[in-house]
């Protein structure tokens, strides 16, 4: 899917967030800069939440529970070793009551849940390509296109 602009981008999420469940799981792949935080926010926007959302880089983990179901949003960008997600209690969170996004899921190997929606954005000239791919069971694509 081709994305001209942050605001296509975060209205595509905004769709998305209307079908999710408690125990969702995103993973957002891409390089720096080419949009995961803008997407988490139209996403966060879809699901009510209230809160400014930026990027957790620094803090890894930013929790909102203002909207519909609770938005865990995790940055693995400085995370060393795989092995803090323990640390962090990411296992939990995968599984709680809310919709978990994560940007820079490869640094996490391991420590990944087994069903979840792995969304990549790519530069493609001046805008964006987001692909989908269903990794495991997650069946959060079939829901959006009912």
């Amino acid at each position: 899917m081709q994305l001209s602009n942050p605001s296509e981008m975060r209205a595509v999420a905004q769709d998305l967030a209307a079908v999710l469940r408690p125990g969702d799981v995103i993973l957002l792949k891409g390089d720096l800069g080419a949009g995961k935080t803008t997407w988490t926010q139209g996403l966060a926007k879809g699901l009510g939440v209230i809160e400014e959302v930026t990027s957790p880089t620094f803090v890894i983990i930013s929790e909102y529970h203002s909207g519909r179901l609770p938005l865990y949003h995790i940055d693995a960008y400085r995370l060393e070793d795989p092995a803090e997600a323990e640390n962090l209690g990411l296992p939990e969170l995968f599984e709680g009551d809310g919709v978990t996004v994560v940007e820079w899921p490869e640094r996490l190997e391991g420590y990944l849940p087994e069903d979840a929606l792995i969304l990549t954005l790519s530069y493609c000239g001046a805008g964006r390509e987001l692909t989908y791919q269903v990794q495991g069971h997650a069946d959060i694509l079939q829901r959006r296109d009912k």
